[in-house]
């Protein structure tokens, strides 16, 4: 059974930096997606970034030039590297993995996601 566990969460003023990681246990091999996706209080998930088997990656245009995903093999473990934050990017940044998505080419669907990690609170202050 694949686990999730997220990390690197925490309080940053506007244009600072933060950096996620999600650890990915229980699968064996090293191809398979996982995407961010955030949900801020009253709104709904939405999916920002998305690395896939292959390495491809897909990111909205809100976050577009500011975040950047990518993965340690060795560790599975993939980061999502956040900078020039804004307070519209506070919210609970969740991942999700996927062993069926290959080349990303949007953010895909979430039925295709097989599992989620608990959530890392990323808030931003002005």
């Amino acid at each position: 059974q694949v686990q999730l566990v997220e990390s690197g969460g925490g309080s940053v003023q506007a244009g600072g930096s933060v950096r996620l990681s999600c650890a990915v246990s229980g699968y064996r091999w090293r191809s398979y997606c996982i995407t961010w996706f955030r949900q801020a209080p009253g709104k709904e998930r939405e999916g920002v970034a998305s690395i896939g088997g292959d390495d491809s990656t897909f990111y909205i245009g809100s976050v577009k030039g500011r975040f950047s995903v990518s993965r340690d093999n060795a560790k599975y473990t993939v980061y999502l590297d956040m900078s020039n934050l804004q307070p519209e990017d506070t919210a609970m940044y969740f991942c999700a993995f996927s062993s069926r998505v290959m080349n990303i080419q949007n953010i895909p669907p979430v039925v295709l996601f097989e599992a989620w990690g608990q959530g890392t609170q990323v808030t931003v202050s002005s």
